[in-house]
C-alpha cells in the first residue's frame, strides 16, 4: 500500500514494525503491548517529521520543484 503514498511523492513516515494493535474491544488492544508500543514509536516519528518539515520551511528549504513526467506508451 505504500506505493499509493510514494507515487503521489507524499513523505512517509515509519515505525519499529506493523503499525496496527490487536483486539476486539479496547480492553484487549490496551493489553496489546507491542502494539501500543509501536504506535507510541510511530506517534513520536510523525512529530519529528512535522518539526524538521517546520524547520526546513523556516530555514528557506523549499521542496523540489515538480516537472512533467513524461508518459510512455510500451504498447507498440
Amino acid at each position: 500500500m505504500i506505493k499509493y503514498f510514494t507515487i503521489q511523492e507524499m513523505p512517509v513516515v515509519s515505525s519499529c514494525y506493523w503499525n496496527m494493535v490487536h483486539g476486539a474491544r479496547a480492553e484487549e488492544v490496551a493489553q496489546d503491548e507491542e502494539g501500543l508500543y509501536t504506535m507510541q514509536v510511530l506517534g513520536k516519528n510523525m512529530a519529528y517529521l512535522l518539526r524538521c518539515l517546520e524547520a526546513g520551511k523556516n530555514a528557506g528549504v523549499n521542496p523540489p520543484e515538480k516537472g512533467v513526467r513524461p508518459a510512455t506508451n510500451f504498447i507498440r
